[in-house]
């Protein structure tokens, strides 16, 4: 809103840089361009502002798509003034000159002749679509369409942007696809947890089976450790019996040699007497005897024990 400082019969209009202000004077453009700043006389003066910013529209509106299911559109248009001549041609944009105030209300008259020709074109474009190809692709080809065919040159406009924000089913139907795609989730889901369920089954009974070939990898071994114990068990008895076995050979060798050795000493010992007289044995006989009888301290000799003995020396 410009803004005018009253003096009497005069009043001082001061624009902003965004605004574009048309001053007619009797028919007369007097003053044209933003930012100004000027006199003018109320009761001569016609005066225009048009805004020159970028202004954005928001529009929610209906649409229904080929298989007849409705739908609500979610957009936003971002469009400036780029032609003010054609502007204030084709819209109202005149202000009070006492308080700078639009008249009519302009941008009201902008923004529905945008929404009806924005609407136009998305309700073409959702019209030939499937609900389920709305849902899914249907934002940008609303996109697509708007920004290919809506425009407002005629009344001095320019469409900077269009962003469609959401196309969505109405609340039951909305309800009835979430719960399908929870459903589809759900099922997903479930999928997911009875495979990974067998996975893991899987890999348990390939622990068993290795856990079940080690024990066997191991029953064998030790089957052999035990045989293998076995053996050199025998052989050591093998070993400890042949040694045994030799060393009762040498033992029993060595026995028969001393025997052989005590014989052949006693048998030259005897041959050795045959050559002694007899009454040399004998006396010798006496003395081996008497020093293997044990101590006597007195002794009896009665004729019947020594009559012998004289009759024996006698001869």
């Amino acid at each position: 809103m410009a803004d005018i400082t009253r003096y009497p019969g005069l009043r001082h209009l001061r624009g902003a840089p965004t605004v574009h202000i048309r001053h007619i004077n009797r028919g007369k453009l007097i003053h044209e361009g933003a930012g100004l700043s000027f006199w003018f006389r109320p009761r001569t003066a016609v005066l225009s502002e048009v805004p020159m910013d970028d202004r954005e529209l928001p529009m929610l509106f209906h649409a229904r798509t080929q298989d007849y299911q409705d739908v609500t559109v979610q957009l936003t248009i971002t469009y400036r003034c780029t032609s003010p001549e054609t502007a204030t041609s084709r819209i109202d944009f005149s202000i009070d000159p006492d308080t700078g105030t639009w008249r009519q209300d302009p941008l009201s008259q902008i923004a529905n002749t945008l929404t009806e020709s924005t609407q136009q074109h998305a309700l073409k474009t959702l019209g030939t679509t499937t609900l389920e190809t709305a849902l899914r692709t249907g934002v940008e080809r609303v996109k697509q369409a708007v920004t290919e065919n809506l425009t407002a040159a005629h009344i001095g406009l320019e469409i900077i942007d269009v962003r469609v924000v959401a196309i969505r089913p109405d609340a039951d139907l909305e309800k009835a696809l979430q719960t399908t795609i929870r459903e589809k989730v759900q099922q997903e889901a479930d999928k997911a947890t009875y495979e990974r369920r067998a996975i893991a089954v899987e890999r348990e009974r390939a622990i068993s089976e290795n856990e079940l070939q080690n024990q066997i990898e191991l029953a064998k071994r030790e089957e052999l450790l035990v045989v293998q114990r076995g053996a050199n068990a025998l052989k050591k008895a093998e070993d400890q019996a042949r040694a045994s076995r030799i060393a009762d050979e040498a033992k029993a060798d060595g026995i028969r040699k001393l025997a052989e050795a005590e014989a052949a000493g006693e048998k030259a010992r005897l041959d050795a007497y045959k050559e002694i007289p007899q009454h040399t044995i004998y006396a010798l006989a006496a003395k081996e005897l008497a020093g293997n009888l044990p101590e006597i301290g007195s002794i009896t000799l009665t004729p019947d024990i020594i009559q012998p003995i004289l009759n024996r020396l006698a001869r």
